[in-house]
């Protein structure tokens, strides 16, 4: 398994992987919104970036993150606002693999904070509780 960028030759698997995602959230987004999604991961002039993890290749999940200012520090904030995996890739490392390589990156960046948002169900928490501390807080929406 290799982790790298997403590129625009991963549109076919990378929706693949999206609605999976959008499913184990129970959304649906504007086709639209997918599209502006996609051309903006891959555009290296927005502030964000996609990694994916691929494996003989095809793609086992991708990380989302979005690059932005904060009122706490100097250095940007990597707010990691998308990760799947496939179903019948998990289990096997590959959200350790997109979180550290996530990590990774915004070191390089020098960030001065990776962050996420998660539901209190998700599963995937009994990972995020290894890589990473909860700080207790609760998210407000309108």
């Amino acid at each position: 398994m290799i982790i790298r960028p997403l590129a625009a030759d991963d549109r076919t698997q990378w929706a693949a992987l999206w609605s999976g995602y959008l499913a184990f959230y129970e959304s649906e987004l504007d086709p639209a919104v997918t599209e502006a999604t996609f051309a903006r991961l891959i555009d290296r002039s927005e502030p964000m970036f996609a990694l994916v993890a691929e494996d003989a290749g095809a793609l086992l999940g991708f990380a989302h993150c979005v690059l932005h200012r904060g009122t706490w520090a100097i250095a940007d904030f990597c707010y990691l606002e998308d990760l799947f995996v496939a179903l019948a890739a998990r289990g096997q490392g590959v959200g350790r693999a997109l979180i550290e390589a996530v990590y990774a990156r915004a070191d390089a960046l020098g960030c001065a904070r990776v962050y996420w948002l998660t539901h209190q169900n998700n599963p995937a928490r009994k990972l995020y509780d290894q890589v990473a501390s909860h700080g207790g807080f609760v998210q407000y929406r309108r």
